[in-house]
């Protein structure tokens, strides 16, 4: 779980937060692998375009996987009001920094109109804001209103002092959306949506994050990426360490005194030949023993975790970097770039080369 934790590096990972009054309804278009929630003031739910909705209170986290479009709401049963797609953070490649702010009520525009730059700051946004001209080449940038209805607030990026907003319901979110951010292996782990209580988060770092949205001074968007790596880690680990949580068998399994061993020896060098004999002699045990342990702790023999765990930090490696596929076959422990071909295919359904051409493209 460490190595897995370790390669969860945010990198212009993408910012909201919402400070909303009276009803409202936020739909996420999605797009990132992985999006952490945390419901800093009121109460909402999340509801996935196919599953139950999911219920939020003030503290709890939330973390949802995969790309699909899902609705952040007041109510269950509200339609969406606010379309919030990538381009609605305003990335760095926008003219921003990745971080924005939406204020307002669910009922009509006048609130937009003279809402403040932040919840707390008084100044006109027009004093505040001070966009640049946008360029043909940039991509849009704010919140799209779905038809038929009005939207929640209006975007205004963040560079003025934010404290802690005062609407009835604050909600923060970050967005994993560079390539290779996340572990393939761990996102796998993850149900769709994990929810974790705020009885069981660490409070501070929401503060820490609030506080931090808020500053104009230079270096935020790098403090944001390693807070939301701090509230992604912190809510896993909860999760994880919750009693009945339905975490990987191999979670567990690196706290045994054999299937550990031998799972730090494949992570710390996948491109060694290991086999069960080396293993075995390695962690002091014989080989029946070792092969019993392993498959009973991780749910699967050693040689099939160690093909699972070299083909995931491949994928890893062909999102993240721009190695050559022979090169990050060899860094995994395959003679050349077939052998990898081959393994992967099997595993994945896809070549290598098709998995890395499925990376998103940066915007321009």
């Amino acid at each position: 779980m460490a190595e897995l934790l370790d390669g969860v590096r945010a990198r212009g990972a993408v910012f909201r937060c919402a400070c909303v009054d009276g009803p409202w309804s936020l739909r996420f278009a999605g797009g990132a692998p992985l999006t952490l929630v945390a419901m800093v003031r009121g109460t909402a739910w999340i509801v996935p375009d196919a599953g139950e909705p999911v219920p939020l209170a003030a503290g709890d986290v939330a973390v949802v996987r995969g790309r699909a479009a899902y609705t952040v709401a007041d109510d269950p049963g509200a339609g969406p009001r606010t379309l919030i797609t990538g381009a609605a953070y305003c990335p760095p490649s926008a003219g921003g920094d990745g971080v924005e702010i939406l204020v307002g009520t669910g009922h009509d525009r006048s609130a937009e109109a003279a809402a403040p730059a932040s919840c707390e700051d008084p100044r006109d946004p027009r004093e505040t804001a001070a966009p640049r001209p946008p360029r043909p080449s940039d991509p849009p940038c704010g919140d799209e209103a779905l038809p038929g209805d009005a939207p929640v607030g209006n975007g205004v990026p963040l560079g003025v002092g934010v404290g802690v907003p005062s609407s009835d319901a604050v909600l923060l979110s970050g967005a994993y959306d560079a390539p290779g951010s996340v572990s393939d292996r761990l996102l796998r782990a993850l149900p769709e949506i994990l929810v974790v209580p705020g009885t069981d988060f660490d409070r501070p770092l929401f503060d820490l994050v609030t506080a931090e949205i808020g500053d104009p001074r230079p270096g935020r968007r790098t403090m944001l990426d390693r807070l939301l790596d701090l509230m992604l880690l912190a809510a896993l680990r909860a999760w994880f360490d919750r009693p009945g949580a339905q975490a990987p068998p191999w979670y567990r399994a690196w706290e045994h005194p054999v299937a550990g061993p031998a799972l730090q020896l494949m992570h710390d060098a996948p491109a060694h030949r290991w086999t069960v004999a080396s293993l075995a002699l390695r962690t002091g045990v014989s080989r029946a023993a070792l092969a019993r342990h392993f498959t009973e702790q991780v749910g699967e023999p050693p040689m099939t975790y160690l093909t699972a765990w070299r083909v995931g930090t491949a994928a890893d490696l062909l999102l993240g970097t721009d190695d050559t596929v022979d090169a990050i076959a060899r860094r995994v422990g395959y003679a050349n770039a077939f052998a990898l071909s081959v393994a992967f295919k099997r595993l994945r359904g896809i070549s290598p080369t098709e998995h890395r051409s499925r990376r998103p493209v940066p915007a321009a």
